[in-house]
């Protein structure tokens, strides 16, 4: 119980920070425009490859072929590059904010910029990993679903704190991979029941917006206004958008937090010192 009301205050002092610098929610919503535009891009070679393969994601002896695999990777490499790009901006936003500055987008994206090399290359390794799980998942059938989940899961939370080594060293990515791992170490208490704390109350947060905007849109049917729906359904989903970006954006100021403790003995400023020393044993 103790680990969940330390990970709950850790959660808090991420949000408290998060409404200090708004701007650190721009970063999840280019994110997102720049993955629809990736998504995009590779929607016609994908539906011209599949319409040339009348079972569909299928060859002719039942595995994909090559084409489609080499689409499939460079959709996976290019869609990992802009999310791990713009998350290690986020970091290192708010790295600066965790050292006292007041940051800008302007410093999150020169910043990134500076590890553009790193970043590839850890999107090229991610993309690889990604890949490879998704064949054991196809050919294995339920069990390698559930043997991927596994492993899925475990590359999940060994490489949660790849971003913000990137954002805060000069490595490359197979040492901040190496790195984030060390770290882990330290932090997989308030890793796991941190990041599932933020899944579970976004979720919750999430079907309370729905409910209640199902609620209004129902009465919104029943004055016969078209207005009246257009707006209410507006409402909801640029709710549901800024929710799923504040959820998204807080999870990066909490992975940075974390990492600065693990590395520094510091989380730094918003964040209670005591509590956090609390939560951590240094090996």
């Amino acid at each position: 119980m103790g680990k969940f009301a330390r990970s709950w205050a850790l959660m808090k002092a991420s949000a408290n920070i998060l409404r200090q610098d708004k701007e650190l929610m721009l970063f999840p919503l280019f994110a997102g425009l720049a993955s629809l535009a990736v998504i995009a891009t590779f929607a016609w070679p994908v539906f011209t490859l599949i319409a040339h393969h009348r079972a569909g994601f299928e060859g002719e002896r039942g595995h994909a072929s090559p084409m489609f695999m080499l689409v499939s990777f460079l959709f996976y490499f290019v869609q990992y590059t802009v999310v791990i790009f713009f998350n290690t901006a986020l970091a290192s936003a708010a790295m600066i904010r965790l050292a006292g500055g007041n940051p800008t987008v302007g410093d999150g994206i020169r910043l990134a910029m500076g590890k553009l090399p790193n970043i590839i290359g850890y999107a090229l390794i991610a993309a690889t990993v990604g890949m490879i799980l998704r064949a054991l998942q196809e050919r294995f059938g339920i069990i390698g679903r559930i043997v991927v989940g596994m492993l899925g899961f475990g590359w999940t939370v060994a490489t949660f704190l790849v971003v913000p080594v990137l954002a805060a060293q000069d490595v490359g990515p197979i040492e901040a991979i190496k790195r984030s791992t060390s770290l882990l170490r330290d932090t997989w208490g308030e890793n796991l029941i941190g990041n599932a704390g933020i899944g579970v109350a976004g979720g919750l947060l999430t079907f309370g917006l729905i409910l209640i905007s199902a609620m209004l849109f129902i009465g919104a049917v029943a004055t016969h206004s078209v207005v009246l729906m257009f707006v209410v359904g507006a409402a909801a989903v640029i709710g549901l958008v800024a929710l799923s970006l504040f959820q998204t954006a807080m999870h990066g100021v909490y992975s940075a937090a974390l990492y600065r403790f693990a590395e520094d003995g510091d989380p730094g400023q918003g964040f209670d010192r005591a509590l956090i020393e609390s939560a951590f044993r240094q090996k």
